[in-house]
């Protein structure tokens, strides 16, 4: 769900501008670089970042500013980390700025909603699932990948819509008319294209997979 900065005043863009250099370099402080040594592990980090524009290309204007395309970002969060994917989607918000598909005062913004947003859910229900639940295949595939994939495209459209009333951008009766009404449909979309792409890859390439070992979700199960 991406926004145009047009809809803000400067001092919301700004903020949020702000916020996220400071996202930014916590992560890449904090980043595993030595993963990305491995030649074979740095093309599949930059083939999913390229994978991730693809899908942010097909995208449909719901209302005047306001984009929605799928995120996928739940995924890329369960293969790299935190600190990776929150790298990884600012070079993908690079690439849609460079392309003219975004402008460059609402970086932040769209960072912060689309990418430090869902891979912040995606990385703290990952923590609560192995505190407090069997390490299975299902649960990993079902709940961390399907459900919490979809729980995050439906929260990021509600921070949206919180920003949009805030802003003055929208009031809640264009929101009720014309954008709340989607929220059903943005679930199972996202919720499945996760939950896809997690079971193909814990199954043919699990090595690609940073938080998934077969000698914790497979072995004696």
């Amino acid at each position: 769900m991406e926004l145009d900065s047009t809809m803000f005043p400067l001092s919301i863009w700004l903020g949020a501008l702000l916020a996220y250099a400071l996202v930014l370099l916590l992560a890449i402080r904090h980043a595993p670089w030595r993963r990305l040594n491995d030649s074979n592990q740095l093309h599949v980090f930059l083939g999913s970042c390229a994978f991730l524009i693809m899908l942010w290309l097909l995208r449909t204007e719901m209302q005047a500013g306001l984009v929605f395309h799928l995120l996928a970002v739940t995924s890329f969060t369960l293969m790299f980390g935190w600190a990776l994917a929150v790298i990884g989607v600012a070079l993908v918000l690079l690439a849609m700025n460079l392309g003219g598909l975004a402008d460059f005062q609402s970086f932040g913004l769209n960072g912060m909603i689309e990418g430090v947003l869902p891979i912040s859910l995606t990385w703290v229900a990952l923590l609560l699932v192995r505190q407090y639940l069997p390490r299975h295949f299902f649960i990993y595939v079902f709940i961390n990948a399907f459900l919490v994939g979809g729980l995050a495209a439906v929260l990021t459209a509600l921070l949206v819509s919180a920003f949009l009333l805030l802003s003055g951008a929208y009031d809640a009766r264009q929101l009720g008319d014309y954008y709340l009404p989607f929220f059903p449909l943005m679930f199972l979309p996202e919720a499945m294209l996760n939950g896809w792409i997690m079971t193909l890859l814990v199954g043919f390439k699990p090595h690609w997979v940073g938080t998934f070992s077969d000698a914790d979700y497979l072995d004696g199960k």
